[in-house]
Parts: structure tokens; sequence; C-alpha cells
């Protein structure tokens, strides 16, 4: 069983949609979910995470500096099959634990971001782990955590907002250069962003168009909207991939503010839809 402060973690991490308060305000959480090396009894924890691009997200098996590993490290070295809760999505995933080298360069990146990964290190002699958690294709789209397709509309963007708060944060924080982890950071949010108006294109807008014929002029407009926000986020990409940080954080910004526009119009149109349908 969790302890009471994991517990309460846990249970405003699902009422809020991965959104948390207090002094987890802004920080990147999930829940992961292994299966007891010795009892076979599933065990959620709240984890810190990285952001890694691709199909993989970073998990550090810190346990606050401990001089022992957590359990949910034990567990996923004789259990590497877990579950993920980022908030939104949730999702079976295989936990690979990086080798030296490479869990060095990606423990530099997370401190590089957040210099409390640092302090816990220094506070044991055991070299934290550093994990990989790889989602597990499966057939269908994924599960969102939403009572409704509307509900998921609204969900899923509120975790783009969520995203591109935290990195505007670390921008206007960091110093004269991007970091590596930043870089990092804004490359996976691209792609998302991506993937995300790929789907809607792909799936969604069919299936309103199909079952409403008042639908027409909302997709065109989106479609038009889709195309822009494609363009800047290239622009991100190249500012990022050239490390010119003025130009970044400028691409930040200009994406932020005609992103919120998007997805504000998005909703007003697509949830009552999606709801009547």
């Amino acid at each position: 069983m969790p302890s009471d402060f994991n517990q309460q973690i846990i249970d405003e991490f699902r009422a809020h949609h991965g959104r948390l308060g207090g002094q987890f305000e802004g920080a990147r959480l999930l829940l992961l979910t292994t299966t007891g090396a010795r009892t076979g009894t599933r065990h959620t924890a709240p984890v810190g995470y990285v952001p890694d691009g691709g199909d993989r997200v970073l998990v550090i098996a810190s346990a606050g500096g401990s001089p022992r590993h957590p359990d949910w490290y034990r567990n996923l070295l004789t259990h590497p099959q877990v579950t993920v809760e980022s908030g939104v999505f949730t999702y079976e995933a295989r936990a690979v634990v990086l080798d030296r080298e490479e869990r060095d360069r990606a423990f530099a990146r997370a401190v590089e971001a957040n210099p409390g990964w640092a302090a816990y290190q220094e506070k044991t002699d055991r070299v934290i782990p550093v994990v990989a958690l790889y989602a597990i294709a499966q057939d269908g789209p994924g599960h969102i955590e939403a009572g409704s397709p509307g509900e998921a509309i609204g969900v899923v963007h509120d975790m783009f907002r969520r995203e591109l708060t935290l990195i505007r944060r670390e921008m206007e924080t960091g110093g004269s250069t991007l970091g590596a982890q930043l870089r990092v950071n804004c490359l996976t949010l691209c792609q998302g962003l991506h993937n995300h108006h790929t789907g809607e294109e792909t799936a969604l807008f069919p299936f309103l168009a199909d079952r409403s014929p008042r639908f027409a002029p909302v997709r065109d407009r989106l479609h038009r909207e889709h195309e822009r926000i494609a363009e800047l986020v290239e622009e991100l990409r190249r500012a990022v991939s050239a490390g010119a940080t003025a130009d970044a954080r400028a691409e930040v910004v200009r994406l932020t503010e005609e992103l919120e526009a998007h997805l504000a119009y998005e909703e007003e149109q697509l949830i009552p839809l999606l709801d009547a349908a």
C-alpha cells in the first residue's frame, strides 16, 4: 500500500488529470504501477519523469537520496512490464534500465533542468538508476482518462497548455543558452502537437463530417489553423535545433498565443458536436 502522503498525491493526480498543487505544482510527475517482486501485488507510486522524445520517457529512482533503491525500481527489475498514468493517457510500458554511459548522459540532462536530482545523488553512495519506459504498441487509440469524447478533447488540450507553460518558465529561468533537456522538452512538445493534429485530421474530422453537415466550415478553419500551427512548430524546431535561445523563446511565445486561440476555438466547436454524437 502507498504511504498516506503518496496516496494523497495519487488521488489528487487522478482527480485532476495530472495537475497537482502545493509543493508539486508544475512538477513533471507520472503514476507508475509495478508488480511486486516477491508478492506479485500491484503497487502504484508517483514518480518524477524526464521527457525523452520518441516513444519513451525516463524515470529516476532517486528515493529522495535514500541509500536503498525505491520499491518500484526493485519490482520492475523482476517484472519489467509496468502501467503508466500521465494524467491524460494510461498505457502499458516496458521498463529498461539504462547502462552506465547512457544513464550518465540522461542524468546530466535531468540535473540541468532540475538541480534537485543532483542534490539527491549527493545524499547517497549508490548510483541513482535511470529507467526508460517504452510504450507498448496496442491496437486502436490509446486510453484517455475522460468520461466522454468531448471531455477528452479538453483534457488533451490542457496537457499541451501545461507543457507550454512549463517550457516558458524553464526558458525564463534558464541561462543564456538552451540546455540539452530543454531542447528535448521542446522537440517532444513539437512531436506531440504534430501527432495530435494528424489524428484529428485523419480520424476525428471525418467522423464529425459524416454526422454533421454544419461541420464543414469549422473543419476548413481548423485545417488552416493546423497548417499555421505546423509552421510555428517547425520554426520552433529550427530555433531549438540551432541552439538559438532568443529565437526559441520568441517562437515559444508565438506558439503559445496562437495555439491557445486555436484550442479555445476547437473546444468551442468540437465539444458540443462530440457530446451530441
